[in-house]
């Protein structure tokens, strides 16, 4: 598990203290960022895709997580909308910060390391960026949009706008269809795709450096508090409900789908943000949060099931 853990935290905190020493320079932050959202990931995820293909393999155990994931998703949308007047934008970027699991850097690992097969958590990152992640941008491009006439025109040409859908579109159907990247094009696409968890990280380091302005003001702890809540606690206790009573499994199939559901949340939630222009702070103190408290979580999990 440490070791799982352990590079999540030095990356990060290399990005705090280049932050703090200012190495980077004042933009850093939003530079890094860029490049995360419009280079990096995109090319990751057509190299996972490419690679791996949909299969129709989730089954019961993902349908649980799934199950899981809507129903963390929805409070946390339902408390910004109504409890707390948040803009559509932050209102998407609190049922991310809930539900969405960091399948990618730290799901595959833990997979390995504790459950030997990372089968499971390989659907879960091909569900999470062909399904969620289409919605999420969306409702983040059309929140962005002020004028509202123009937000169903706007939604509807997300895919030829955003370089994180392009690259999912493009990666499902290469993957569907048994085609493979040139050998010296893959090559170049998986070096930059191996770019974006460590930029992510990063740069997510680099946001915790205050700078004089902004970060000034005050945080935001009662939400990120539940955000944490909901990620770490609520979503694996409704995964195993729906896992163990209503699709009957246990073994090996139950474990695999609570100790996903217990992963933290992603740092994309804190990529995309920035990329739309939704305050940061809250996904960066909720990544790091449920990063944190997902240690404790994600052990329980193991001790208990595995």
């Amino acid at each position: 598990m440490l070791a799982a853990f352990v590079p999540i935290w030095a990356l990060t905190l290399v990005g705090f203290v280049a932050g703090r020493t200012g190495v980077l320079g004042h933009g850093a932050v939003d530079v890094l960022g860029r490049f995360v959202f419009y280079v990096a990931m995109p090319a990751a995820l057509l190299d996972t895709l490419t690679r791996q293909p949909i299969t129709g393999l989730a089954g019961e155990g993902v349908a649980a997580f799934a199950g899981g994931t809507l129903v963390v998703g929805a409070v946390a949308f339902g408390v910004a909308r109504w409890g707390t007047r948040r803009p559509l934008g932050e209102q998407t970027i609190a049922a991310m910060a809930a539900g969405y699991v960091n399948a990618g850097n730290l799901g595959i690992p833990v997979a390995v390391r504790v459950l030997g097969d990372a089968s499971f958590i390989a659907v879960v990152l091909l569900i999470q960026t062909t399904v969620l992640t289409p919605v999420i941008l969306g409702a983040l491009d059309v929140a962005r949009e002020a004028r509202t006439e123009r937000r169903w025109r706007r939604l509807a040409t997300v895919p030829l706008r955003s370089p994180v859908m392009l690259a999912c579109v493009a990666g499902v159907v290469l993957g569907a269809v048994g085609v493979h990247l040139p050998p010296l094009v893959a090559g170049v696409v998986t070096l930059l795709g191996d770019a974006a968890v460590p930029s992510a990280l990063v740069a997510l380091g680099l946001s915790l450096v205050p700078t004089g302005g902004g970060d000034q003001v005050p945080g935001r702890p009662a939400e990120v508090a539940l955000s944490v809540l909901l990620k770490s606690c609520v979503q694996p206790v409704v995964c195993f409900a729906l896992a163990r009573f209503a699709f009957g499994l246990h073994g090996d199939a139950l474990f695999a789908a609570v100790l996903c559901s217990a992963l933290p949340t992603a740092q994309n939630t804190f990529v995309f943000a920035r990329a739309y222009g939704v305050d940061g702070r809250f996904p960066r103190d909720a990544v790091v949060a449920s990063t944190a408290a997902s240690m404790v979580t994600l052990t329980v999990a193991a001790a208990l099931l595995g």
